[in-house]
């Protein structure tokens, strides 16, 4: 939790997170058409199972999936995202971003 993040919002959620494996908010959401839209059910749900994968969140909803690879002190962190960053419709590919340590 960051600090100062105590409060629940009073509209909706905006912004951008990367949830880890079995994230307790992508396992017992319900119902899962809506926090998995399209391709992001079939991408980021493995035989209908949540958390299986960590999950791309945008505006609390799933829209991607992301990887991370440690070599030594260096982690990349590369996004899978099922539907572009300006959040319209569709299944495009995600970008890869990484940082040094």
């Amino acid at each position: 939790m960051a600090a100062g993040d105590t409060e629940f919002p009073d509209g909706p959620v905006r912004g951008v997170r990367l949830l880890p494996y079995f994230d307790a908010y992508i396992i017992a959401a319900q119902p899962r058409e809506r926090l998995f839209p399209r391709a992001a059910f079939e991408r980021a749900l493995a035989g209908g199972q949540a958390g299986n994968y960590p999950v791309l969140l945008v505006d609390g909803v799933v829209a991607g999936v992301w990887h991370q690879r440690r070599q030594g002190r260096r982690t990349t962190v590369t996004v899978q995202a099922s539907r572009p960053a300006d959040g319209t419709a569709g299944t495009g590919a995600g970008g890869t971003g990484g940082a040094g340590g």
